[in-house]
């Protein structure tokens, strides 16, 4: 919690940038009064900053195509990440702000930049149920509806083909016993795995490790952007490192395809 106070005190400084930010609103202009500054108007293209990669992905998945990622991939943990000068400007002419619960500092650096963006929180869950769901939300929000239920249609096709493929990979033809990161059921789901064990988001205490030890599982499922190093050392189970956050393209397709390659790889199918 200190260093994220730290962070949040540092985006409130930043805001004598504002004065001097190239805010899209423009001074006494009523954004109500013309059809331009509606992210929905007919024509208009919403202009979304993301603080990620994963709700980029999101954002892209629901039809946006202006999308600025604000903390760079190889920065795992968001609230650690500085904003910059250039983060307040790019925010200060989006229609939209997305951020998740554990990234505080959103509504600061909305803020800081003087926007009149819309605070959107994301659900950040890539579970395949819910991550079309919050695709179609956001399509509504952003007002591109039919590219966001195109986008959950193929995304039915897609986990169900990864699906046939990862249970004809099952050893044995039985569906394997996994233990998985709290944030990371959604692979053993796709999978088709029995999720015998959860653990996380903080440490496993020495009795979790004797509970999920004992339940004998062939697999550990760890979060790569949480891991501790090794789960169940004594366990005998294979750990499989899951990436939540998509690539700089913002395929999160590819996610899912990524974590079916690691979990066939682990199951002697690759």
């Amino acid at each position: 919690m200190a260093r994220t106070r730290v962070r949040i005190a540092r985006i409130v400084s930043l805001l004598a940038l504002s004065a001097v930010l190239p805010l899209a609103t423009g001074c006494g202009t009523d954004s109500s009064s013309s059809g331009a500054d509606d992210p929905k108007a007919a024509g208009h293209k919403p202009v979304v900053v993301v603080t990620t990669t994963w709700e980029g992905a999101f954002a892209k998945a629901a039809g946006a195509e202006d999308v600025t990622v604000i903390v760079p991939r190889s920065v795992h943990h968001a609230p650690d990440y500085d904003p910059k000068p250039s983060d307040l400007a790019a925010v200060a002419k989006a229609d939209f702000v997305l951020y998740a619960p554990f990234e505080p500092y959103a509504s600061k650096i909305k803020e800081a930049a003087g926007s009149k963006a819309k605070l959107v929180e994301v659900n950040l869950d890539n579970d395949p149920a819910k991550a079309g769901a919050e695709v179609v939300r956001l399509g509504g929000l952003f007002g591109t509806r039919d590219s966001a239920a195109r986008w959950r249609t193929s995304l039915d096709g897609e986990i169900a083909k990864l699906n046939g493929e990862l249970k004809a990979a099952w050893p044995g033809g039985k569906s394997p016993a996994v233990v998985t990161q709290v944030f990371t059921a959604w692979a053993a789901g796709l999978a088709g795995a029995t999720t015998v064990g959860t653990y996380g988001p903080e440490p496993v205490t020495p009795a979790q490790l004797a509970s999920l030890s004992a339940e004998k599982p062939a697999y550990v499922l760890d979060n790569a952007h949480m891991s501790t190093g090794t789960v169940l050392p004594d366990a005998g189970a294979k750990q499989v490192n899951i990436v939540n956050y998509p690539d700089e393209d913002l395929d999160l397709l590819a996610v899912y395809r990524d974590a079916a390659a690691e979990l066939k790889k682990s199951m002697g199918g690759a």
